[in-house]
């Protein structure tokens, strides 16, 4: 497969000490065969464990990689604006630092994107590894995003992206930070503003380690909020 010029990876980590360094060891390899520039960010939001010593270790390791602190903690929207907005190369990807994902399948990315000229490749879940209750509470907010927006593709909360970094140039700044309308904003946004999206299936792998964040009554509701206001917005 033909390389692409320039990739910036990214990995969004909250108390991912038990995942970080396997995930972005694993993920160097990979990188090195599928671009001929390339550049890692890892996001440090506030962890209480050592996800940040372990970033900043591996980042004296490869001169390649940075890292970006938050203090406090910012919330998943955070790290993704610090990601979205931090990389430099033409192209941007991001999956998350829990080793959920394969990254080798970027492949399946950049044969989707040139086979469809897409500006956005979506990953879409081909098999979930969580309980059947966030998978359903998922469905609910993709339902509710697609009523109220338009917005339909196969999983909305997917966090195996690639995009053109030009898009978040062109759109209006996201606002979301603690909830979990970021990974609805920029697909709605970026789908108002004309950029061709293409989709592709990926594996999802049970965590290792730790524990997944972000599915709390308060970060919820921080969702519906954002939503309401980017809706009145519209």
């Amino acid at each position: 497969m033909e390389k692409l010029k320039e990739l910036s990876l990214f990995f969004p980590a909250y108390n991912e000490e038990a995942n970080l360094e396997e995930t972005v060891e694993k993920a160097i390899p990979v990188l090195k065969q599928v671009a001929q520039k390339y550049e890692v960010i890892i996001i440090d939001d506030g962890s209480k464990d050592k996800t940040g010593e372990i970033a900043d270790k591996l980042a004296k390791k490869y001169s390649f990689i940075k890292v970006i602190h938050h203090r406090p903690n910012r919330g998943y929207g955070g790290a993704l604006k610090a990601g979205l907005y931090g990389s430099k190369y033409e192209w941007i990807v991001f999956t998350d630092a829990d080793g959920q994902f394969d990254f080798s399948e970027i492949t399946k990315f950049i044969e989707k994107q040139r086979e469809t000229d897409a500006d956005l490749v979506i990953g879409y879940y081909l098999k979930r590894a969580v309980s059947r209750t966030t998978i359903l509470t998922s469905k609910l907010w993709e339902l509710v995003v697609f009523l109220m927006f338009g917005l339909k593709v196969t999983d909305t909360d997917c966090g195996f992206k690639l995009f053109r970094k030009e898009i978040f140039g062109k759109i209006p700044k996201l606002e979301s930070e603690r909830g979990p309308f970021i990974t609805s904003e920029y697909l709605i946004k970026a789908k108002a503003a004309g950029f061709k999206m293409a989709e592709v299936g990926v594996h999802h792998y049970p965590r290792k380690g730790g524990k997944a964040t972000g599915r709390s009554m308060k970060v919820i509701m921080t969702g519906f909020s954002d939503l309401f206001r980017l809706r009145q917005k519209i």
